[in-house]
Order: C-alpha cells, then sequence, then structure tokens
C-alpha cells in the first residue's frame, strides 16, 4: 500500500471511517440486563405485553361500582389477584399499583371518601380517571426503541417493565493503545530534551466513552523507536483487539516508523491524512486477520490536541459504527466570537458552551501541543474550507464526549 494520499475532506473523513465501522460489525449477543448498560440494542426493543398489563390503581381509596353508599366487600393490594366485583352497592379497598377489579366503574380517592357507623362508603369520584388502562403506554409487539439506541439505565427499566431478562446487543469493541516515542517521559516532570506522555493516561478514558473496552494491560509504551519494535507492537496488540490507537508516527520523519510498519502487516488505508487543522497527520488502516476478522488501527498524532481531535473525527465514527448506532448529527451554535479560516482545511477550533448549550465561545492555549484549553473546553467550533466565521454566526459544533450532568 502506498503511504502517498491527499488529504481526506474533513467530513468525508468521519463517514469513511463510520462506514468501515458499519461493514465489520461484530455479531450480537444476548447479555443480562445490569451487563447492558453502555452498549447498544442490537435489535428492536418490542414489548412483550399491554403495558400496564392489567387496569391498575393509580390512587389509594375505594373500586366502586353502582350508586354509593357502598358497602366494602373486600382488599385488593398491589400483586394481587382482584376478585371481581360483581354487585351494585359494593366497593372494594384499593391500593395503588394494584389491579382493579373486575366490575368497578369508579374508584374513589380515600381522602375523598367517608365511612359511616354502619362501615358504609360515600365519596364522589373525581373527573379524571383514576386507573391505568391496558396498553395505555406500550401494546403487546409495539417497538418501543429502534435497534441501534444507546443502551442507557432508563432503557434497561423499559425492558425490565416489559418483562425482559437480557437484551440482546451489538458486540463491544475491545482497544489497545501503543505510544510511540523515545523522547517520552512516564512520569516525573519534563526536562533535559524529554516530555511527560499525556496520550497513555487519558486516550484510554475517551475511548471507553465512546463505548470500546479497554484494560489497563491494553495500554504500552513507550514503544522503542525501530521498525522492527513498532511492527512487534502491532502484531501483538492486533491479535486480541478490534481497534490499535497509536500516538505520533503519523508522519514520514527519521523515526517515523508507522507507516512503514503497516505496509509490512498488510495494512489497507481507509483514511491517510485529513484536511483539517489542527490534526491533519492522522490516520486510519484496515487489516484482515488470521481468523478473517477485520481490525482496524488508528493512527493518533502525538501532538496531545491533534490527537483528541483524530479521535473525535475518526475513532469515534469508527466506534460508533461497530456498535451498530448511527453516526451523530453535528448541533449548531452561535459564535461570540469571530474564528478564523484555515484556508482549504477544516479548522477544529475548541470552544466553551455557555449554559444553554447554544452560544460557544472560543478558550485559549489551543496549541496543537496544548491541553490548557482542551481542559476548558466543550468541544469544537467547525469552520469548514475556505470561510471563516464571524462573531454571531451559527456553525456546526462537534462536542467532546461529556458525561451526563458534567457540563453543558
Amino acid at each position: 500500500m502506498s503511504a502517498d494520499s491527499t488529504p481526506v475532506d474533513w467530513e468525508e473523513a468521519r463517514a469513511l471511517a463510520y462506514a468501515a465501522g458499519r461493514s465489520a460489525a461484530g455479531p450480537a449477543e444476548a447479555v443480562p440486563l445490569p451487563d447492558a448498560d453502555g452498549r447498544t440494542l442490537a435489535e428492536p426493543l418490542l414489548s412483550l405485553t399491554d403495558l400496564p398489563a392489567f387496569p391498575t390503581a393509580s390512587i389509594d381509596g375505594w373500586a366502586v361500582r353502582g350508586t354509593g353508599p357502598w358497602r366494602p366487600v373486600g382488599r385488593v393490594l398491589a400483586g394481587g389477584t382482584a376478585p371481581v366485583l360483581d354487585h351494585d352497592g359494593t366497593c372494594m379497598e384499593i391500593a395503588t399499583g394494584a389491579m382493579v377489579p373486575a366490575g368497578a366503574e369508579a374508584l374513589i380517592r380515600i381522602e375523598d371518601s367517608t365511612r359511616d357507623d354502619a362501615g358504609l362508603v360515600s365519596g364522589t369520584p373525581r373527573a379524571a380517571p383514576e386507573w391505568r388502562l391496558p396498553g395505555e403506554e406500550a401494546t403487546k409487539g409495539e417497538e418501543l426503541l429502534p435497534a441501534g439506541t444507546a443502551v442507557d439505565p432508563a432503557v434497561i427499566g423499559v425492558a425490565a417493565t416489559c418483562g425482559y431478562e437480557t437484551l440482546t446487543v451489538s458486540a463491544q469493541p475491545r482497544a489497545a493503545l501503543l505510544v510511540f516515542g523515545d523522547e517520552l517521559l512516564t512520569r516525573g516532570t519534563p526536562g533535559d530534551g524529554r516530555v511527560r506522555d499525556s496520550l497513555g493516561p487519558q486516550v484510554p478514558g475517551w475511548l471507553r466513552r465512546y463505548g470500546a473496552v479497554i484494560d489497563p494491560g491494553a495500554v504500552l509504551g513507550p514503544v522503542q523507536d525501530t521498525l522492527d519494535a513498532h511492527v512487534d507492537a502491532l502484531r501483538s496488540a492486533l491479535a486480541t483487539a478490534d481497534l490499535v490507537c497509536t500516538t505520533g508516527g503519523t508522519m514520514h520523519g527519521p523515526v517515523d516508523h508507522l507507516h512503514p510498519a503497516l505496509a509490512a502487516l498488510g495494512a489497507e488505508y481507509v483514511v491517510n491524512t485529513v484536511a483539517v487543522r489542527p490534526g491533519f497527520p492522522m490516520l486510519l488502516a484496515r487489516l484482515t486477520g488470521d481468523d478473517g476478522r477485520t481490525r482496524f488501527l488508528a493512527g493518533l498524532p502525538g501532538n496531545p490536541q491533534s490527537a483528541v481531535i483524530a479521535l473525535i473525527s475518526l475513532v469515534a465514527p469508527l466506534l460508533a459504527g461497530l456498535h451498530g448506532r448511527a453516526l451523530p448529527a453535528l448541533p449548531h451554535v452561535r459564535v461570540t466570537r469571530a474564528v478564523p479560516g484555515r484556508g482549504s482545511q477544516t479548522h477544529l477550533a475548541l470552544a466553551a458552551l455557555d449554559h444553554d448549550g447554544r452560544s460557544a465561545t472560543p478558550v485559549g492555549h489551543v496549541g496543537s501541543a496544548m491541553l490548557r484549553g482542551l481542559a476548558n473546553a466543550h468541544g469544537f467550533v467547525v469552520v469548514r474550507p475556505d470561510t471563516q466565521a464571524a462573531a454571531g454566526d451559527t456553525v456546526p459544533f462537534l462536542p467532546l464526549p461529556l458525561l451526563k450532568g458534567e457540563r453543558p
């Protein structure tokens, strides 16, 4: 394969990465409900029964038949089967969540009722019905959620309500990380020509947020700056991982061995460099193992911000495809300050969202080797090629994968 390539348009690169993931998605599997959190539905979630499955009281009070006053003939609690209320002038005490007896014509709240010395119940039903009807939320066989839905605790709750014990979910990609660069320190402060590795500690967290499994033992580095060491490390990581991310070595310098290593392994480029700043020397390659399974390698630039841009530009769409999820559409925001263009390349500019998420303000400290700006941002303003954004313009926004409730 040739390492020479004209940079791919950024939007096209995202689409290519996503399509590659969709075409290589692994087989679905059934997992217990508690283990499904963070996974993706591989098939539609259908209701196994009417919801509710039976008429259900939404109040504590009385189920009555005919006109009052009513003579109590029993009690029905949640979890019990209600006997038939088959005579006019009778009632049955009922609890919230209990099955409404057949024959009941109305429910009266306990606070709206009285009992006389003979024990007879009087009261007036409210105008709105006080029970839930079968199928009010869903009917048996109805599609509740489509395939491709990300499973969260709410989805698990819906499934449990329907009676599911397991959910059929897409395979969860396993990832590994190889850190390249003899100049990197793994502990201590930088100095004497060496810099601290910031990608080894942070990339696994980004991968997990995008739905990959990466164990501590799947992070290796710094890998020695020789071609043989690169080939050996890649071959070992690809033996167990569906996706291997590497940091550094994506250019063609004297110690950049990634492209020759990919050639030695028979890899095929999906994307080789992207017309985006920062981060253009990113790449995504595809390899077929001896077992016939497709694996991927994502080459992230060595500069930290560029590496994160490569992650969210190529790895995030790839993982969405591998999970069987839709490629999320980018929201739009209003920029509060002008953002320059980068000529024929897309400019991804770090920005912080306001409290309602509708406006974005560019942040400082945004050099490709810097991380301070990233730590204060919610994502990137997208300025398309041959354009610029003036204050007040509405532009696409590429969000970082924040936890729910973290920041806007």
